[in-house]
């Protein structure tokens, strides 16, 4: 029997923005055994690999490399002599300046079949979200991707610097940040005029984007000046002028804010991708796990028993989440809950409910327990039994309250929050070296687990210009209980209105530019 032969696909990542990914290269990576990825390619777009994908990490930085080349090449060969499809992701396009061709030629004389996807490279992509177009009519009709430093092992310059220096090309080199003060000094040896306009751009359509600008006689002291490292392209040209008129990335309401968000991670992912598209760099710390309660008997027991029960009342997405998880787990289904009522607090709630087909018939005016206290206040409750499947610690009001009116409460533990510490260490570390603007808080929970991790610390001076933005009032209760003050407050306890509240909070705030 003819063994399985596998393939590999040199994969273009894009230059950083994992929304700039093809459609092909995202099929590419959902369809792999193996994803074997760089530096350079966002580790976001991991996610669409199979859970049982295997992940490989080859990045090279700086010297600094996980895998020589050569093991690479040999590493590919090895996976695909397996049967395997291989997703090799590589920084923006494979053929430009992304060693593809060489890691082509070792497949091809292994008999190894293989694809390759382009992607946007850096070399367009980050001038572009710079606001610096690399060709236009009134400047240049051409453009030229050069190195910015060669293989150490050549015998003999390839560098036409005296064709570069007489060009009205623009010049983009791709890794030269260590080697800037030679490029512009060979350029201007060879001819170039001293005011040409220079700018680079470091993380290139990130979040993280940095962009410099002056000109050849003044660029290397001012990325001096702001401490620009790689990775960065660096552009020649007097394109670089237009950016001034053109920049559009680094004017976004939020561009350059570094804002932690404490929120369980995968409840984080709504709220980090609309402050991502805002500008704002997400720094994600969740304090809390959310899991299952450790006994689920009075869950399960609750659910064995639903006959019994009038309204079902949801308190949050992860009420939602887990009590269904559990009915199916029990082997029952929505028709379980036909002779229910229900009552949810918040719209978010009301949908996640409604994605399995049920609509609340009760949504409070505002979203905490004693709107819905107000809502069930024009019904006769007496003798009704009310199932309140929530999170292990919570507010007391909302039981009691029912309870009054004459509900039979059964209240259950659906889920639990547990202090999330992995990152903690990076946390005190931003802190300490002020580089943080913002700390999002969506829960009570999510306060105190972020002042447990601080324990021991200075607060007042470890949380100095830090910004503490809440998503409702009692979150902002919890925060004061701990003896500080939130800045911002939602007027919608959403998460719609904690970004709102940002946004408010920093409109008359000029954008970070680090230009000079």
């Amino acid at each position: 029997m003819r063994q399985s032969r596998g393939k590999v696909y040199l994969i273009g990542a894009g230059p950083g923005d994992p929304g700039l990914i093809t459609v092909k290269a995202k099929e590419c990576i959902q369809s792999a055994d193996v994803v074997v990825y760089d530096y350079l390619a966002s580790p976001v777009l991991l996610d669409y690999a199979k859970k049982e994908a295997e992940i490989i990490y080859v990045g090279k930085k700086g010297g600094d490399h996980t895998l020589t080349q050569e093991k690479i090449n040999l590493l590919l060969v090895e996976k695909a002599r397996e049967g395997k499809s291989v997703a090799r992701l590589k920084g923006g396009d494979p053929f430009v300046f992304g060693r593809g061709g060489e890691e082509a030629q070792e497949l091809l004389s292994y008999g190894i079949s293989y694809e390759v996807i382009p992607g946007v490279t850096s070399a367009v992509a980050a001038p572009a979200y710079a606001g610096i177009p690399v060709t236009h009519r009134d400047h240049t009709s051409f453009v030229s991707f050069i190195t910015g430093h060669e293989r150490p092992d050549k015998k003999e310059s390839r560098m036409q610097w005296d064709i570069f220096a007489k060009s009205d090309a623009t010049l983009v080199f791709l890794m030269g940040v260590k080697n800037l003060s030679n490029i512009v000094t060979k350029l201007m040896e060879h001819g170039k005029p001293s005011d040409t306009p220079v700018a680079l751009v470091r993380w290139g359509t990130t979040t993280r984007q940095q962009t410099v600008t002056g000109t050849l006689d003044t660029i290397v002291d001012a990325v001096e000046k702001a401490r620009l490292k790689s990775p960065a392209i660096i552009v020649v040209g007097h394109v670089v002028s237009l950016r001034d008129e053109l920049a559009w990335f680094d004017k976004k309401p939020l561009f350059g804010k570094k804002i932690v968000i404490t929120r369980a991670r995968a409840q984080a992912s709504g709220l980090v991708a609309e402050l991502n598209r805002l500008g704002a760099q997400c720094i994600e710390i969740p304090t809390i796990k959310i899991a299952p309660p450790e006994d689920k008997n009075p869950l399960e027991a609750a659910i064995d028993h639903l006959d019994r029960y009038d309204w079902l009342v949801l308190t949050s997405v992860n009420g939602v989440k887990f009590f269904f998880d559990t009915l199916f787990e029990k082997g029952k289904d929505v028709r379980a809950l036909g002779h229910l009522k229900f009552a949810c607090i918040g719209p978010v709630t009301k949908e996640r409910l409604a994605d399995y087909g049920i609509i609340s018939d009760i949504l409070p005016e505002t979203y905490q327990a004693e709107s819905v206290v107000d809502a069930f206040s024009g019904l006769d409750m007496t003798g009704k039994k009310v199932l309140l499947p929530r999170a292990k610690k919570a507010r007391t009001i909302l039981p009691e309250q029912l309870t009054r009116m004459g509900a039979l409460v059964d209240e259950v533990t659906a889920y639990e929050t547990r202090l999330a510490d992995e990152g903690k260490d990076l946390l005190i570390d931003m802190l300490k070296d002020r580089d943080i603007d913002a700390v999002t808080f969506t829960s009570s929970s999510t306060v105190t687990n972020f002042l447990t991790l601080l324990d021991g610390q200075n607060l007042p001076a470890l949380l100095e210009g830090v910004i503490l933005a809440s998503i409702g009032p009692i979150t902002s209760d919890t925060i004061r209980a701990k003896g500080l003050a939130p800045d911002i407050e939602a007027d919608s306890f959403t998460i719609e209105g904690l970004i709102e509240a940002l946004l408010e909070h920093y409109e008359n705030v000029l954008p970070g530019v680090a230009d000079n």
